[in-house]
């Protein structure tokens, strides 16, 4: 099992820290691949509010992850740096694996790309974009991933698809990993899903999963696979968690109500430690030891940690220390 990190990215990631400094971002990624952390993670919006997680409706600004992931490429040597996921609506394709082969480049090898179809609305509509449904969304996502897996594998590419085409494109220098750096696909319907296995090296999904719920969407990727004539075994499958450790209960208790204080109003409003454990990496060390056993059991070969109740928050660095030491070991993965 390999253990990732959501860094801190927005400007409500870090108590008492609005706008988010890129020292700050820097120290959490150091700090990360000195415990052991093996890969390390952004996200791929223009903003956010927070309505979604029962907060309020203020736009937070956030830190664009691929030039950020070219700067943290000067700060961290080992640890892998991916995005959870792009978006395909921001970048047309063709320019967006240029920028990959890029950065795969500056990494030294060790960028791992994510895709998604995109779902937060505002941002379409402050591009000057109207968000196309479901169905269109996700195979814009197949065209777009298609283009950016051919480029990025370093060959010529034509491709002429109903939303994306290329016309005899190739990425000079190309990317650096070969055959290419791994590319997955974000996100839990049943196209997506498919979509990952037809078109990409592996499926993400993130933040909050029972293994129940899991084992019900590994139906869907069965079938995909079956159908594709692909071994399950070979699409790398990783899985973002909110997590949070304690030495003990009462030490658990603790830091929840820590992060509780840090968290920004209505996410957490009147929710349990034990409500808010279901579904999230959430207990002593013991616990979450055994939590991550049981998700290697389900065929997870990288958990990304979201260490507090919104994604790319992290409470405090001491949980990030705990959960380190609770959770990395060695493991095998893609890349």
């Amino acid at each position: 099992m390999r253990i990732g990190l959501a860094l801190p990215q927005y400007d409500y990631s870090v108590p008492g820290e609005s706008p988010l400094r890129f020292s700050t971002v820097a120290e959490h990624a150091r700090r990360a691949e000195d415990l052991g952390i093996e890969s390390l993670w952004l996200s791929d919006h223009l903003f956010l509010d927070l309505a979604k997680y029962g907060g309020g409706p203020t736009r937070y600004g956030v830190f664009e992850p691929i030039a950020t992931l070219a700067a943290l490429a000067g700060v961290v040597h080992r640890a892998r740096l991916g995005t959870l996921v792009l978006c395909e609506a921001l970048r047309p394709p063709a320019v967006l694996a240029k920028a990959l082969a890029t950065l795969d480049r500056l990494t030294g090898g060790h960028l791992d790309v994510g895709m998604g179809a995109g779902w937060y609305e505002p941002e379409y509509a402050a591009i000057g974009l109207e968000m196309p449904p479901p169905g269109v969304r996700v195979q814009r996502l197949r065209e777009a991933a298609e283009i950016v897996g051919g480029l990025l594998g370093g060959e010529p590419l034509t491709y002429d698809g109903t939303y994306h085409t290329t016309h005899h494109a190739i990425l000079t220098p190309p990317a650096l990993q070969v055959p290419r750096p791994p590319l997955f696909i974000g996100g839990k319907g049943d196209r997506v899903i498919r979509t990952a296995v037809e078109s990409a090296d592996g499926w993400n999904t993130c933040w909050v999963w029972t293994p129940d719920a899991y084992r019900e969407r590994l139906t869907v990727f069965d079938v995909a696979c079956d159908e594709a004539g692909r071994d399950p075994g070979q699409v790398w499958r990783s899985l973002g968690l909110y997590a949070l450790a304690g030495e003990d209960e009462r030490d658990l208790a603790r830091r929840f109500e820590r992060l509780r204080a840090a968290t920004p109003p209505g996410v957490l409003d009147g929710v349990s430690l034990d409500d808010w454990r279901v579904g999230r990496l959430v207990g002593t060390v013991e616990q979450v030891r055994d939590q991550r056993d049981e998700w290697a059991a389900l065929g997870v070969e990288t958990i990304i940690l979201g260490v507090g109740a919104l994604p790319f928050q992290v409470g405090a660095l001491d949980d990030v220390e705990l959960l380190a030491e609770a959770l990395v070991g060695t493991g095998e993965g893609p890349g």
